[in-house]
């Protein structure tokens, strides 16, 4: 799996291969990552790779041609047939939200050419002549692309055998399918008993008997007061799936919280 990354600011990407568990998947090579600057791609003295919007208005627009040799030298380089080159991805608020599902995908794809969009964006001909796919974290704004791009890398690298220390760990996170998409359970550790601001709290008894099955049901429980509690869309979804089981839907019933 390969993934090429666009960005103006490819040092921003240094201490994110470098620590971490995650960084396991990059030092082996199952996540293979080469960063690529328009810059070098640019003409003139100064390197340009944005110009002011035609029309007016603040900011600067990152300029076509540079993006558009620098893509050239990926497509090289990647060598891939026409049919099967890998897509050229976006991070814009036109995109889909990146999902649980989406991650997945990516982790069983051969990888991509993310480009990072900075300013007030990229000129949109080049958009439309090369852009495959475009993906949004969220309703909201960042600087550049970089956090996004490095948002979808960890997590598609975490997904990779060998990087986690438990192979099971992702198949208990949240949205994954082991859990029916619901959230996760809590999570409690020493000591049994912490003196908190509010007075002693203790670790619920069913987590200390060593009672396997009573160890699920209560996680799952907790897992669906949870998700009931702060993300009551996932459980509608879980339950139009059939995911959810009559013993699910009795507990529900009672409405409990956290």
């Amino acid at each position: 799996m390969r993934f090429d990354v666009i960005s103006l600011f490819p040092e921003l990407f240094e201490p994110f291969f470098t620590h971490g568990i995650n960084r396991r998947a990059f030092e082996s090579g199952q996540v293979a990552v080469k960063l690529w600057n328009p810059r070098d791609f640019a003409e003139g003295n100064y390197r340009r790779v944005d110009d002011r919007p035609f029309g007016g208005g603040p900011g600067m627009v990152m300029m076509a041609e540079p993006l558009w040799r620098c893509l050239q030298a990926v497509r090289a380089e990647r060598a891939e047939p026409l049919e099967d080159q890998a897509p050229l991805v976006l991070f814009s608020p036109v995109g889909p939200r990146l999902d649980h599902a989406g991650v997945v995908g990516w982790s069983n794809s051969t990888g991509a050419v993310l480009l990072c969009g900075r300013y007030e964006g990229v000129d949109q001909r080049f958009i439309d002549a090369c852009v495959e796919q475009q993906i949004s974290l969220g309703d909201f704004v960042l600087s550049g692309g970089e956090i996004a791009a490095m948002a979808l890398l960890d997590a598609v690298a975490r997904l990779m055998p060998g990087v986690l220390g438990d192979e099971g760990s992702h198949q208990q996170d949240s949205f994954n399918t082991a859990l029916d998409g619901l959230l996760d359970s809590p999570h409690l550790t020493r000591p049994e008993v912490w003196e908190g601001p509010h007075g002693p709290v203790p670790v619920p008894e069913v987590l200390l008997g060593g009672h396997h099955e009573r160890i699920a049901r209560h996680r799952r429980e907790q897992s669906l007061a949870i998700t009931a509690q702060f993300r009551p869309d996932l459980l509608d979804h879980a339950r139009a799936q059939g995911r959810l089981t009559p013993t699910d839907e009795a507990f529900l019933a009672l409405g409990k919280k956290l």
